[in-house]
């Protein structure tokens, strides 16, 4: 009787619980494999354990003082880098959002239709052309050319902005016009309704095109080894793979070490924001 009721519960429910332990075990061991190799005393990937057999602060200590590896300076550039450039895509992104969602313009459609057309061709298509528009701004602008920082959030914002419009305009169709109405009503210009009642209103897409954005700048290592050229200005991503793996070998264990200290802030930032990267992300796709 009692075989029976378990094999009944697992048929209607236990299955569940079943792969969601198994989805579990998939994203919990590579975090504690790489948490725990960065205590772990070994030079290469070959011998690592799970469970090392010694114990050693080394590798952090390595990132913490070594003046040869200025890693939180690379830091502060990764994150100097990714919020700015996020909030800009932000703040842009929304503006674009809302003159598609809600303005009527000649070519609104064709400039829709634009936007999801790039955005469907690799990026890494253009990154031969981005170096050379870059190299020539450089003459003309220095500021804003090859080897900075300012530069390189250009790039970001002209990857990404349309995209985020996108997912924007599609969060903001699912606010009733008649608020637009309500407002206009009350004597509220375009720039008013905006500000007051839309922008609020589509705080949940705004907080997750902002995480989104701020990981995928966070992370990125092709563009920024590309512009960066100057040690001091360099990404994390840019100075651990350029100091810490040539072509034959690599320190895993000061990778492993900068990886935890990179990864802490994005998973407090999605712990943070939690509730709204769920809001956001499914109430856009609610049409009513």
């Amino acid at each position: 009787m009692e075989t029976f009721k378990f094999v009944k519960w697992f048929k209607e429910f236990g299955w569940r619980h079943l792969v969601g332990m198994i989805f579990v075990v998939f994203a919990i061991y590579p975090i504690l494999f790489v948490l725990t190799n960065s205590f772990a005393d070994f030079a290469n990937l070959s011998n690592s354990k799970l469970i090392p057999s010694s114990i050693t602060l080394k590798h952090y200590k390595l990132l913490s003082s070594d003046p040869l590896v200025p890693y939180f300076q690379w830091l502060f550039n990764t994150y100097k880098v990714s919020i700015i450039a996020a909030l800009f895509n932000v703040f842009l992104g929304t503006l674009a959002a809302f003159a598609f969602s809600r303005l009527q313009f000649k070519g609104r459609r064709a400039s829709l239709l634009t936007l999801v057309i790039v955005q469907m061709f690799p990026s890494f298509l253009a990154f031969v052309a981005i170096y050379l528009l870059f190299f020539q701004i450089s003459d003309v602008a220095p500021i804003m050319g090859l080897g900075t920082h300012f530069g390189l959030i250009l790039v970001y914002l002209g990857g990404s902005i349309g995209f985020n419009s996108w997912l924007i305009k599609g969060f903001m169709d699912t606010i009733s016009p008649s608020l637009d109405e309500a407002a206009k009503v009350d004597g509220a210009d375009e720039f008013q309704i905006f500000s007051k009642i839309i922008a609020p209103l589509a705080r949940p897409i705004l907080v997750v095109i902002f995480v989104i954005t701020f990981i995928g700048i966070y992370s990125d290592y092709i563009l920024a080894a590309i512009f960066l050229k100057d040690k001091n200005l360099w990404t994390v991503a840019v100075g651990i793979n350029t100091v810490f793996v040539d072509d034959f070998n690599a320190d895993w264990g000061v990778i492993a070490a900068s990886s935890v200290i990179a990864a802490t802030p994005i998973a407090v930032l999605f712990i943070y924001f939690q509730k709204q990267i769920t809001g956001g992300l499914t109430a856009g796709a609610v049409k009513g």
